[in-house]
């Protein structure tokens, strides 16, 4: 029962992803900001473009500060895949797509220390016929790393309100079956009590009681 609501949730995902790739459209998602020790965390970064600005050449540059530190380069995208050195050397892994909407990256097994400040800057340079102008913009993320997973809140409110649907469902059968079973009762007492009071005229009465059939 408790892993209906996360079905539920995951179809909702899933059928706004369909949806989203039968219309053609970008959406800007927020990426997620708590990651488990261990585990491999994607680094959501989707800048959207109009579709008469799709030629354009796409510059992407990750920085990394932690606690109190600087900006320090971990990863670039100029034409090719380059990964600075780093505490994330060779734990970095691209997940930008074709069209350079989404330039996201994956830190692999990652680590406490992890934790921090991701920036995400994305420039573009659009080739028009008359004029190649440049578009720049940032995603911060605010990243924490857990030692376990926690509970999702979300999650939780799920569950509570499924045991309560069902809770109710259940009540209002209970009185739909109890009103329908009195319904019937009386309707049958009805019917008997009819009947009886059919036996209880004399025979000579019964043949009164015929309606006559007109011609």
């Amino acid at each position: 029962m408790a892993a209906l609501p996360r079905l539920l949730c995951a179809s909702s995902v899933l059928l706004l992803l369909w949806a989203g790739f039968c219309s053609a459209v970008c959406v800007e998602v927020p990426s997620e900001t708590e990651a488990v020790q261990g585990k491999d965390m994607k680094l959501l970064c989707i800048s959207c473009m109009k579709r008469e600005e799709v030629t354009a050449s796409t510059v992407v540059e990750w920085f990394y500060r932690p606690e109190g530190g600087k900006d320090e380069p971990i990863y670039e995208y100029r034409n090719k895949n380059h990964e600075f050195p780093s505490r994330f050397s060779g734990r970095l892994q691209w997940n930008g797509s074709k069209d350079m909407q989404d330039v996201s990256i994956t830190v692999l097994n990652v680590t406490l220390n992890d934790s921090g400040i991701y920036t995400c800057n994305i420039t573009r340079e659009f080739e028009f016929e008359i004029h190649r102008p440049l578009f720049t913009s940032s995603r911060l993320i605010h990243l924490t790393v857990v030692e376990e997973a926690g509970e999702d809140f979300t999650s939780v409110i799920s569950e509570i309100m499924m045991y309560i649907l069902l809770v109710f469902l259940t009540l209002w059968l209970l009185i739909e079956m109890v009103y329908c079973y009195r319904k019937v009762s009386k309707a049958e007492e009805a019917a008997q009590e009819n009947a009886t009071d059919y036996l209880a005229i004399p025979s000579e009465n019964k043949e009164n009681c015929a309606v006559p059939v007109e011609e």
